[in-house]
């Protein structure tokens, strides 16, 4: 009997054992468990704080780009110019935990897309000049010259207040019709990616036109400040007259730009270049000698956060005032 009863007491603890090891090895199953979801936790935490350092860090940057649009348009009343090189440059700041990059230019140097209408009251109405001048900017990028007429149009039409589709344009009867109907804004665009949706306007145009053109919160035709254009934005200098052209003797014309810019229009148009292209006088009025628009692209790098910013600088109000703010891809 003592036999049986030494076998059994062997499984017995033979059982209590298993038990014990099973139940070790849940709780250490739950233990690692706990500890992963407290480090998600607490890498969340983290990720959340500098998600919020890095917003704050934009912010700050956006006082300082309205402060430098300003001291820019002071230094020089009347007459924007380059001085110190400062359109176009990127300028990178080391901030605890980071660094910030910010790049100033001056935002009315590109094609306006709403100077594709004019505005009397609250009515919007197509401009031809501003039509002509979408479609040569899109024939000079290798948009096809039918092409670029139907989405001249078409955008004009996106934009106007009227429910009359133009000769090669669309109004809400072509949209109703997609897949996922929609209707026209009838209003002013405020950022260029509204054109993805517009007809005829396909990704690989849209990507072409993207650097050149902007949505300024006017109707006004594009305000080229011809004492801080470049020599790279040629085209927008070339889309003034009558035909595309080549962008060769615009460039050429901007690299020999007085080092202090042009004191006048009258001094401007007086050039053989800018006389070869035969503006009209509201064309000619849209070459500007100071600068009201501002850009601003910025970018927060933290260890886990990147945030990417564009915004809108209007210097002709005292103080600058931020007028767009656009985060994540500009397009």
């Amino acid at each position: 009997m003592s036999r049986f009863r030494q076998v059994g007491s062997d499984g017995e603890r033979g059982a209590a054992l298993l038990t014990v090891l099973l139940l070790v090895a849940v709780i250490a199953i739950l233990a690692a468990h706990g500890i992963d979801r407290l480090a998600g936790a607490t890498k969340l935490a983290s990720n959340a704080r500098e998600l919020s350092q890095a917003k704050a860090y934009l912010i700050a940057a956006e006082s300082i780009g309205m402060e430098s649009a300003e001291q820019i348009v002071s230094a020089s009343p009347g007459r924007t110019i380059n001085v110190g090189g400062w359109n176009g440059r990127e300028q990178k700041v080391p901030v605890p935990g980071g660094i910030i990059s910010a790049t100033l230019a001056d935002g009315g140097n590109c094609f306006n897309i709403n100077s594709l209408v004019t505005q009397q009251e609250a009515v919007l109405a197509a401009r031809p000049v501003g039509l002509a001048q979408f479609a040569r900017l899109m024939v000079m990028q290798g948009v096809l010259d039918g092409d670029a007429a139907d989405i001249a149009e078409s955008v004009a039409d996106w934009i106007d207040s009227d429910s009359v589709a133009s000769p090669r344009g669309a109004e809400d009867q072509y949209y109703l019709q997609q897949e996922n109907p929609y209707r026209t804004a009838n209003t002013l665009i405020v950022d260029v990616s509204e054109l993805r949706t517009i007809k005829g306007m396909t990704d690989e145009i849209f990507v072409r036109l993207a650097p050149w053109i902007c949505a300024l919160p006017t109707t006004d035709l594009s305000p080229i400040n011809i004492n801080t254009l470049r020599p790279e934005q040629a085209v927008l200098l070339a889309m003034l007259g009558p035909v595309p052209s080549d962008l060769t003797p615009a460039r050429q014309f901007l690299g020999r730009r007085p080092e202090l810019g042009y004191a006048s229009l009258n001094d401007f148009w007086a050039q053989s270049y800018p006389a070869s292209l035969g503006a009209s006088p509201e064309v000619q009025s849209q070459i500007k000698l100071a600068t009201r628009w501002f850009r601003v692209d910025l970018a927060v790098e933290m260890q886990s956060a990147l945030i990417e910013e564009r915004v809108l600088i209007d210097a002709a109000l005292q103080p600058a005032r931020l007028v767009h703010r656009q985060r994540g891809d500009a397009y």
